[in-house]
């Protein structure tokens, strides 16, 4: 399932992501250019030059065996380029290609060399070169070039909404020598930059721009289902479209030995089955059909898995803790609808949410209200504002809420009826200074005598309960509520091109976010499909506040303009914040083994430095 599912894909996705400063440690010297082997954000990197291997792998990890997972939903595209803007994704994608820096999933970001050997930047940040490794190979023998990375780099930023905010300020990519590629900024200053071009992925230009078994051009603009050419560990074996697909682990993969490589990328089969119905998928995992699977229902977790693989340990339940990622999710407007443009209406909507009574009866009581767009990290707005603060706030003071000014932000409570009422009350009021008021028992606007009308769009059933708990709370304010739930090309279409009330969204942030800011609050992106500015905001003091957290210098500045930034976001009322659960619930039957010690920041880290083991399956049995 694709972001827009709110499943944990979104936190692993994140869990690579680097928006770093920079280090000093050089590993060579060439033509006045200090070339270093990584990147880190707080001083020196954990890993020196030539470093054999990370911490957390274990370098005799056995090749071989199969990890078969489960993907929801469908799929009809093999394009990552149009990922998220046309068609559907399939699942793995990420194991057909390589970024020029590769993550170390136990720092809290930092990349060193993949397709590339080394960086060099000068001391203002104005632009960032990159030299690939001579050795790097894509599947069919023949070399990654520096026209691949251009070529790479022009398709997303054309093509990628996401990209587009990334790579905003990148005014230029070039053939600087033989093995080197050098991205000019529009300015200086901006540290991040050179570490998001280090998380580019590459593509085969020449493949690209050939064409197909019957002749026809291929277009990176374009879906496909033909399997591309890459230049990763793993390549497609064989896939049913919508249904399944399995990679197999490339045998001479030119990347074996690297020092970011060893101890990954262990199995020889990565297997992900599809399924239309989460209920449906548990009865397969329990089944034996498929090897592991992401719980993200609290019910299910508390309910679904009495079943005797789990009592006699053939089936493991493991929670892991997530260190690296924050996430808000919530319930989204889209105020690109004027009935939702006034943010006392929206704040009605919190008034009116009984997260309490929900979190009791449906979620077995295991959830936390979100209070942040950067929940659980220092980032997080807390308190007052803090005088460095005001000074980034005061400039913009006639252009945001006065409360942020005034009070620390809170969700309403409705711990008991009493409270419940009070909130109701408290919705009715704000609606009518919105300009509502009860006509017949039904919202409806004063002046124009429009009744007010929402729909609740999801794309699985398993928000259906969700929706239909909040729907008659809502319907208490005369609001005439539809949940409706469609399959994914639908949903995705229908968000694409803005066709929706409410819907359930998240969004993910690292430790230190960077560019990606521009495409979730960003007054450019709200305006492209497929971008992560779902809700349409444009605001300039937000536009101003992501730009201050883009070009903080050192992290007091970067903490500051975070908390400010995330101050305005809440009481602009542009969602109704919902719930987070700091761990990944994860079930497993016992056919694999770890590294004693997991990467801090890596989650589960599977199936990246997991392997099949050979005993633990010969216990568990055979396989369905």
């Amino acid at each position: 399932m694709n972001r827009r599912s709110l499943l944990t894909s979104a936190a692993l996705a994140l869990a690579a992501r680097q928006l770093p400063a920079w280090t000093t440690s050089a590993a060579a010297q060439t033509a006045g250019a200090v070339w270093r082997h990584g990147a880190s954000p707080f001083g020196d990197l954990k890993y020196p030059a030539g470093f054999a291997h990370f911490d957390y792998v274990n370098v005799k990890a056995p090749k071989g065996g199969s990890a078969r997972q489960i993907a929801l939903g469908t799929f009809d595209n093999f394009n990552l380029v149009v990922g998220g803007v046309k068609g559907t994704l399939v699942q793995g994608t990420d194991l057909l290609y390589e970024t020029l820096l590769a993550p170390a999933l136990d720092e809290v970001s930092a990349g060193y060399g993949l397709l590339a050997e080394a960086l060099s930047y000068p001391s203002d940040f104005s632009s960032v070169s990159y030299r690939l490794r001579a050795e790097a190979k894509w599947h069919d023998g023949t070399p990654v070039t520096p026209d691949d990375v251009i070529f790479s780099f022009n398709a997303l930023k054309k093509s990628n909404p996401q990209a587009m905010a990334n790579y905003h300020q990148v005014v230029k990519a070039e053939k600087s020598g033989q093995r080197e590629i050098k991205f000019t900024f529009e300015g200086p200053g901006n540290r991040t930059l050179p570490q998001v071009l280090g998380q580019l992925t590459v593509f085969p230009k020449a493949w690209w721009e050939g064409a197909d078994k019957d002749g026809k051009a291929r277009d990176i603009g374009a879906t496909t289902l033909e399997p591309p050419l890459g230049s990763g560990p793993y390549r497609i074996k064989e896939f049913q479209p919508g249904r399944s697909i399995v990679y197999e682990r490339v045998s001479d993969y030119w990347g074996h030995a690297l020092n970011v490589n060893i101890g990954t990328a262990n199995f020889d089969e990565l297997r992900f089955e599809y399924f239309r119905d989460a209920t449906v998928a548990i009865e397969a995992f329990k089944a034996g059909t498929v090897d592991w699977r992401i719980e993200n229902s609290a019910k299910n977790w508390a309910t679904a898995y009495d079943f005797p693989a789990v009592g006699d340990k053939r089936v493991i339940l493991e929670e892991f803790p997530i260190n690296n990622v924050a996430m808000m999710q919530a319930f989204a407007f889209n105020i690109r609808r004027a009935k939702f443009q006034d943010p006392r209406l929206r704040l009605a909507f919190n008034y009116a949410f009984d997260f309490e009574e929900m979190n009791k009866q449906i979620f077995f009581g295991q959830y936390k209200r979100i209070g942040s767009y950067f929940e659980g990290t220092d980032l997080a707005a807390t308190g007052l504002p803090s005088s460095a603060e005001l000074e980034l706030l005061e400039p913009f003071r006639d252009k945001i809420p006065a409360e942020v000014f005034k009070k620390a932000y809170a969700n309403p409570i409705s711990e008991n009826p009493t409270a419940v009422r009070n909130n109701l009350r408290e919705a009715l009021h704000l609606l009518k200074e919105a300009g509502y008021e009860i006509r017949d028992q039904q919202l409806t606007n004063s002046k124009t005598g429009e009744p007010f009308t929402i729909e609740m769009l999801g794309n699985t059933p398993l928000f259906e309960r969700v929706f239909l708990f909040y729907k008659p709370s809502l319907e208490r304010l005369g609001i005439e509520v539809t949940v409706r739930t469609v399959d994914e090309p639908q949903y995705e279409n229908r968000l694409r091109s803005w066709d929706f009330d409410v819907i359930v969204y998240a969004w993910g942030e690292t430790l230190l976010p960077g560019n990606e800011l521009r495409g979730y609050w960003g007054t450019e992106a709200a305006d492209q499909p497929g971008s992560e500015n779902i809700i349409g905001i444009k605001n300039p003091a937000i536009d101003a506040m992501v730009e201050r957290v883009i070009l903080a210098k050192n992290r007091g500045d970067l903490v500051t303009a975070a908390r400010a930034l995330d101050r305005i976001l809440l009481w602009n009322h542009y969602t109704v914040p919902q719930w987070g659960y700091n761990k990944m619930r994860t079930a497993r039957w016992d056919r694999f083994s770890r590294p004693e010690l997991l990467p801090k920041y890596g989650i589960a880290a599977f199936p990246n430095v997991w392997w099949w083991d050979a005993d633990k399956a010969a216990k568990v049995g055979a396989r369905s």
